[in-house]
C-alpha cells in the first residue's frame, strides 16, 4: 500500500510516517518509481509505535523495543529491552523530581510575590522611590532565602528558561 493509504488506515499523517521511516521504525519497500510500498503489517506497527510514544518512550528505545512487541504493544522479553525500559523509567523519575522541585519553587515565588504585592501601597511608585533609599543598597538574599530565582537554580540545577537571572528592580 502507498503512504496515503497507510496514513488513512493508521490515523497518522504522511509526514509522521516519513519521520518514523527516518527514525528506523518503519522499513517500507520501494517500488520501481521510488514510491514507498508498505505491508499490511505496517498498520499495526504504526499503532504500536504510537502506543509506545504515548507511554513516554523516545524513538531510539522504540526502535529497540518494536521488534519485541505484539499487536497490543505488549513487550516480550528480548535481549537488552528490559535494561532500556528501566533506563527510560530512571530518566522519567529524574525529570519528575526536577519538575517537582521547580513547581515548588514557583509556588513559593508566587506566594512571596503575592505577599509583597499585598504589602505594597498602590500609589504607583516603587517602595525605594517613596523612601528615598535606592533599591540597589539592600543586601541580596542568600539562595536559601526569599529570592525565587535563586531557589529555581538550586532546585533544578539550571536557570529558568525565558527569564533573566537577575532580581526584579521593583522588589
Amino acid at each position: 500500500m502507498l503512504i496515503g493509504e497507510l496514513a488513512e488506515r493508521s490515523g497518522t499523517s504522511e509526514r509522521l510516517l516519513r519521520y518514523y521511516e527516518r527514525a528506523g521504525l518503519l522499513r517500507p519497500a520501494r517500488l520501481a518509481n521510488g514510491y514507498r510500498d508498505y505491508a499490511e503489517s505496517d498498520v499495526a506497527a504504526v499503532q504500536r509505535v504510537r502506543a509506545l510514544l504515548a507511554a513516554g518512550l523516545p524513538t531510539r528505545i522504540i526502535r529497540q523495543v518494536l521488534p519485541c512487541t505484539t499487536g497490543t504493544a505488549a513487550v516480550h522479553p528480548c535481549p537488552g529491552v528490559l535494561d532500556a525500559l528501566h533506563g527510560q523509567l530512571r530518566a522519567l523519575d529524574r525529570q519528575f523530581t526536577d519538575l517537582a522541585a521547580a513547581r515548588q519553587a514557583l509556588r513559593e515565588t508566587i506566594d512571596e510575590t503575592t505577599a509583597r504585592q499585598a504589602a505594597t501601597p498602590t500609589d504607583g511608585e516603587p517602595p525605594a522611590s517613596r523612601t528615598g533609599t535606592p533599591h540597589s543598597t539592600s543586601p541580596s538574599p542568600a539562595p536559601s532565602e526569599s529570592n525565587g530565582n535563586n531557589r529555581v537554580m538550586s532546585a533544578t540545577g539550571r536557570a529558568p528558561s525565558g527569564r533573566a537571572s537577575g532580581r526584579c528592580s521593583r522588589s
